[in-house]
């Protein structure tokens, strides 16, 4: 069976309660995880073990937040008051946590499921998608990848265009891929507003909802989107409930899509 899990983001207990839930195994079953396992939790180091220690048996794909560990650790990323990072960045196995987590993809896709942390741009087919999210790849796992990290944060350009190129192009694709939320029917992006559909600043529509998105064909499995909850639709599985906030850890079976969820009223944030 394979489970699909909203972000996790050092919230430990929480997740392994959900794991006790659905009766995991790791030899038999195994997770796809929306990205973010870390940052404003509590534990995040324990999950980040963790999730690496389950080998074959975890999918994640990289979220903002992890971007934000592998960049801090470089030095290429400010630490911000909430960030919970500095117990991995003190470990031991700092420097192989990290290493695992830079060589996980940006999105995978497999039997009409594409999961990735944010969304898609609307021009983009899933196929497309999945080409570009490779470039990223290579560039987070080259010899050079701290030049790639030096480049990689920023908000321009806003859109996608078939010719851009150099960190430009890797930066709308990592933009697209873990921080969007909102954007314009012609695909440009818009980084402010974190609320509801409803907040939706003028001119914008949730990424997910603008017309003739080319990736519609496929069942995107998405989370980032706390204000969002958990959103079931025929092509869109999104999957922050906002465990970090004190509502829920959600798993959703795949292709099932029964739903499973814990209160995350208990995890201890502070």
């Amino acid at each position: 069976m394979i489970y699909a899990i909203g972000d996790i983001q050092g919230c430990f207990d929480s997740f392994r309660r959900l794991l006790d839930l659905i009766r995991f195994d790791p030899a038999r079953d195994r997770l796809w995880l929306v990205g973010d396992l870390v940052n404003r939790g509590p534990h995040s180091l324990e999950t980040l073990r963790f999730v690496k220690g389950l080998g074959d048996a975890a999918i994640t794909v990289l979220g903002n937040h992890d971007l934000h560990l592998v960049m801090l650790a470089e030095g290429h990323s400010k630490k911000r008051d909430d960030d919970t990072l500095d117990a991995i960045l003190a470990a031991p196995d700092r420097e192989e946590l990290l290493a695992w987590l830079r060589h996980r993809p940006m999105m995978h896709v497999e039997n009409g499921f594409a999961l990735v942390h944010a969304g898609l741009l609307p021009q983009w087919t899933v196929a497309k998608a999945r080409k570009l999210a490779g470039e990223v790849e290579a560039a987070l796992r080259a010899n050079n990848y701290r030049e790639f990290l030096a480049n990689m944060w920023g908000s321009e350009p806003p859109s996608w265009r078939d010719d851009l190129s150099g960190w430009p192009r890797l930066r709308v694709i990592v933009n697209a891929m873990t921080r969007m939320r909102f954007c314009s029917a012609g695909g440009v992006m818009e980084f402010k507003a974190k609320g509801e559909v409803t907040d939706a600043p003028a001119g914008y529509l949730p990424w997910f909802a603008v017309p003739g998105r080319r990736s519609a064909d496929r069942v995107l499995v998405t989370g980032h989107w706390s204000a969002l909850g958990l959103k079931i639709e025929p092509n869109l599985l999104a999957l922050d409930s906002g465990c970090l906030w004190g509502r829920h850890l959600t798993a959703v079976s795949l292709p099932a899509r029964k739903v499973f969820q814990v209160d995350c009223a208990g995890e201890d944030v502070s």
